[in-house]
């Protein structure tokens, strides 16, 4: 039978303390007198007895761990290659500060039940807008937290992209080569009466600003609901191609969207760029390299995750407060784009 780990009531009572003291031996030596924290200290050796490492720090009022309040399952973010950059660049961060990473998906399908089950100091959220009931939990509860991706909040540091400008960049770019049959691959569905939310919200405003500038409007262009992942950029391609006008070019608002539509299309015989120019949003690594290589925007990722820890660890240690920070975006013009046909 297994033996029973040594508690801090074993160790009080074999050296004749109160609990309170054996605390006081590994925590705040100071509290008492040397002869007593080393009888204290001798009895935890003979048992085998060691602190928790956890409770010390809990104790103390801290973790030395940040959390990423993330808005998908574990499986979705794992799959995505957008998350793997932005985590890199907070990992740098963390690692250069003493701090561990801890994701934090949904619990149960809710963000807002997973709050209080991290043991950190402090929240990176992404991907929730400033009125979510997470973002007022947060706020009563008093854990520090960065915004990412969002609309600036006061009394919290924020850090987000140039979303409409990148978007607007590369539909002009699209509409100067000749395109007017243009479908676009969003990053979702609309959620409710207000339609579009967040960077979406903010991408497909930049597509609006770029069809004005040539006399068209949102209502010209097809809109393919399709959440972030490979499997349904290929979907919503096959169905795009399906219908009796389809486009010649497609606007994916990521770049994993991206690798879809090109995968339905060579499936369909259909080349790109030449029948179908497709474009992306993000620039992942495998974007320079992908067949053909691929035209999308650039966003800095890495840096967006730096900067956001960087916050977040100033926050927690009450140093000075960041302002809402926008990073720029870059058009990327490579080989899956050309003059429609």
């Amino acid at each position: 039978m297994r033996s029973r780990k040594p508690t801090s009531s074993d160790v009080a009572a074999a050296a004749g303390v109160s609990r309170s003291a054996v605390s006081f031996a590994f925590n705040n030596p100071q509290r008492i007198s040397a002869a007593t924290r080393e009888r204290i200290l001798s009895a935890a050796e003979e048992l085998g007895y060691t602190p928790s490492t956890l409770g010390r720090m809990l104790q103390a009022g801290t973790t030395n761990s940040i959390g990423v309040l993330l808005p998908q399952r574990l499986a979705q973010v794992l799959d995505n290659p957008y998350y793997s950059r932005f985590l890199m660049g907070a990992g740098q961060v963390c690692d250069q500060e003493g701090y561990t990473l801890l994701l934090t998906p949904p619990l149960q399908d809710s963000v807002l039940k997973a709050i209080p089950y991290a043991a950190v100091d402090g929240f990176i959220v992404c991907g929730l807008e400033v009125d979510r009931g997470e973002v007022a939990e947060l706020d009563r509860r008093g854990i520090p937290f960065v915004l990412i991706d969002s609309d600036p909040h006061e009394g919290a540091p924020s850090v987000e992209v140039d979303d409409r400008g990148g978007a607007r960049e590369v539909v002009r770019y699209l509409l100067e080569l000749g395109h007017r049959r243009i479908a676009v691959l969003t990053l979702g569905p609309a959620t409710g009466a207000g339609g579009y939310r967040g960077p979406l919200a903010r991408r497909m405003a930049g597509i609006g600003d770029a069809l004005g500038e040539f006399g068209l409007e949102l209502s010209d262009v097809r809109v393919a609901e399709a959440p972030v992942s490979r499997e349904e950029g290929y979907r919503a391609t096959r169905e795009l191609m399906a219908s009796q006008d389809p486009p010649t070019a497609i606007v994916a608002l990521s770049d994993v969207l991206a690798y879809g539509a090109v995968d339905a299309l060579q499936e369909l015989a259909v080349n790109v760029p030449d029948e179908v120019s497709v474009t992306g949003f993000d620039d992942l690594a495998e974007s320079a390299w992908f067949r053909p290589r691929l035209t999308t925007v650039r966003q800095p990722i890495v840096t967006k995750g730096r900067m956001a820890a960087d916050f977040l660890i100033s926050a927690i240690r009450g140093e000075d407060q960041h302002p809402h920070q926008m990073l720029g975006t870059s058009l990327i013009i490579r080989e899956s784009t050309a003059k429609p046909a």
